[in-house]
């Protein structure tokens, strides 16, 4: 059994943006800036920049009601994709 679920809070870097696919299924792409909790004595606070998809409704509803700066929480699961660019090299 195994279980992904994921649930970040934080704020949206950019406008997100609304596309189509081929099949005309509806999606959003938007990267959030999540603020790491936890740093060491004298250091600056650090941030991850996570990139999120929405699908379907969701992707329509996201892309009406936000925009880049707002607070904005997310819970989903967590994937990562790998594929290779037009130089042959490896990407994440």
């Amino acid at each position: 059994m195994s279980f992904n679920k994921v649930i970040l809070v934080g704020n949206i870097t950019a406008d997100p943006e609304l596309k189509q696919t081929p099949n005309g299924v509806m999606v959003t792409t938007f990267s959030l800036a999540v603020s790491r909790k936890f740093t060491r004595a004298g250091e600056q606070p650090q941030t991850d920049f996570i990139n999120i998809v929405c699908w379907r409704q969701t992707a329509e509803f996201v892309s009406r009601y936000f925009t880049k700066g707002m607070p904005m929480l997310v819970c989903g699961s967590l994937q990562t994709r790998t594929w290779t660019d037009q130089n042959g090299q490896k990407r994440y």
